[in-house]
């Protein structure tokens, strides 16, 4: 895929809107891709238009948000649906790439909640556009055979993901851990039945300073990862690269990197109707199986890493590889804007 899937990242727009993008905090993978794709020594690059395979909107949805939006006085998607359309509008009448395929071999890249609605501007025109979005919301239009599941990360100022082993199983003495605020109705079912109330399933609000977050993870043998407002959450690349095994509590995620990874072998996905019941599915997972799960997770680790420069087999070279699987299976005809 390196040698043969080359990537022309569109010159138009000037930052912050365009080829710029948070580095940093929850919707850090948005600008940490546009970053890597944009460096000069970034092996998917295309030397000229002619040679891509697919074309890059380097959109930040999120500065977007953040500049235009400021002071918030209204919520209205219109004027983030406009730019966005106005750029293509631009690169559709310039260059010959968007109207020889309707859009299908260009993607953009977003971990912002608003990103889906982009494409319920004109949706004619976002028809085959290929979405790369944290929120993977299968009951809001994702399409798994066309968009990508983008995993979200949380990075510190000046830092990038490390993988952990954590503790050994033997060593893993809470059954299963979050921490965190009650946003959304997931969290809010949750903690109604699980908050402070049980020392094997610890679930509790946001931790005081003395304790760790990582380091609970490290001690957990299972990870709660229930969706917040939107289906994402960082939780669940920082349970896989704390070693411990993530309780997917959602009803329409879709999970990231689907296409190659098997997720049911290193996760457990758990019904928002059935977070109840969580404790009894956790106790019926056998010993076998649970050191199965972790040492898988521990393999998975390195498809969840962010690197720069990128390397080979980690989470930007897992994305791109989402999207050339998908520009690789759509052959449509044209549709002229």
């Amino acid at each position: 895929m390196e040698k043969r899937f080359k990537v022309w990242s569109y010159k138009e727009g000037e930052p912050p809107l365009f080829h710029d993008g948070p580095l940093n905090d929850i919707y850090s993978i948005e600008g940490q891709f546009i970053s890597e794709l944009e460096a000069p020594g970034c092996p998917f690059r295309a030397q000229t238009p002619d040679n891509a395979l697919a074309y890059f909107l380097p959109v930040s949805i999120v500065n977007i948000i953040r500049f235009v939006y400021r002071p918030y006085t209204t919520y209205s998607r219109h004027m983030l649906q406009n730019i966005v359309a106005d750029y293509i509008r631009v690169l559709a009448q310039k260059y010959p790439y968007w109207n020889r395929s309707g859009g299908a071999d260009h993607f953009l890249v977003s971990c912002h909640d608003w990103a889906p609605e982009i494409s319920t501007h004109r949706p004619e025109v976002y028809r085959d556009f290929i979405r790369v979005l944290c929120n993977a919301n299968s009951t809001e239009g994702f399409n798994p055979s066309r968009d990508v599941s983008l995993p979200e990360l949380y990075l510190h100022r000046g830092s990038l993901t490390r993988s952990h082993p954590g503790s050994p199983p033997q060593n893993r003495s809470i059954l299963a851990f979050f921490a965190g605020g009650d946003h959304g109705h997931v969290r809010k079912l949750l903690f109604q039945h699980w908050k402070d109330k049980d020392e094997e399933i610890q679930v509790h609000g946001y931790l005081p300073k003395h304790l760790s977050y990582t380091n609970l993870m490290r001690q957990s043998m299972f990870c709660l990862c229930p969706s917040g407002y939107e289906v994402a959450s960082p939780r669940l690349v920082e349970s896989i690269l704390s070693g411990c095994v993530p309780v997917v509590v959602s009803d329409s995620y879709v999970l990231p990197f689907s296409d190659v990874l098997a997720w049911s072998e290193f996760s457990v996905p758990v019904p928002v109707r059935r977070i109840p019941e969580i404790k009894r599915i956790l106790k019926g997972i056998s010993d076998e199986k649970y050191r199965k799960m972790q040492r898988n997770v521990l393999l998975v680790q390195r498809h969840f890493a962010l690197h720069r420069p990128a390397k080979p087999f980690d989470i930007i070279h897992m994305i791109m590889h989402s999207i050339w699987l998908r520009r690789l299976n759509v052959k449509l005809p044209p549709v002229i804007i």
